[in-house]
């Protein structure tokens, strides 16, 4: 995931660079074009390794996601999963990040390994790439399994 996202920076970088000779406008609209490529690239990254679980029963009402916050470049989050079942579970989640408007901005994957029964176990969500203004995060899917 972080190899296509990174291949679809560097192709949006590079594009941009070229692009600075050809006009103010050009390059604004050149570079909107390029974040939406590389947000929709995380989005298919995130959505494949979601596909990749085997056997996942839906488990969204057992992820919590809290306030994000920065650290570094990147944007985290601090995931919960809660097992409500009776034998140690993994949890794989999709964690969308969006502005304040609600527009998507980022979406990764992170596994929750080794949650007991009735306990809780956290995990950090990290943003592909910078975000900015104020995003929130949201489960967008989870799977226990």
């Amino acid at each position: 995931m972080r190899r296509t996202t990174a291949a679809a920076l560097a192709l949006a970088a590079g594009t941009a660079l070229t692009l600075t000779a050809t006009g103010c406008d050009t390059v604004k609209e050149t570079a909107g074009d390029i974040v939406s490529t590389a947000t929709a690239a995380a989005a298919s990254a995130a959505t494949e390794k979601m596909n990749e679980v085997k056997d996942g029963v839906k488990a969204t009402g057992d992820v919590k996601a809290g306030p994000t916050s920065t650290d570094g470049d990147r944007t985290v989050a601090e995931i919960t999963a809660t097992n409500p079942k009776d034998a140690n579970a993994d949890y794989t989640i999709m964690v969308t990040f969006r502005d304040a408007d609600g527009n998507f901005l980022d979406s990764v994957v992170l596994n929750i390994d080794g949650v007991e029964p009735g306990k809780s176990k956290t995990g950090t969500a990290r943003s592909n790439r910078t975000l900015s203004g104020e995003p929130t995060a949201e489960i967008a899917q989870a799977l226990r399994h």
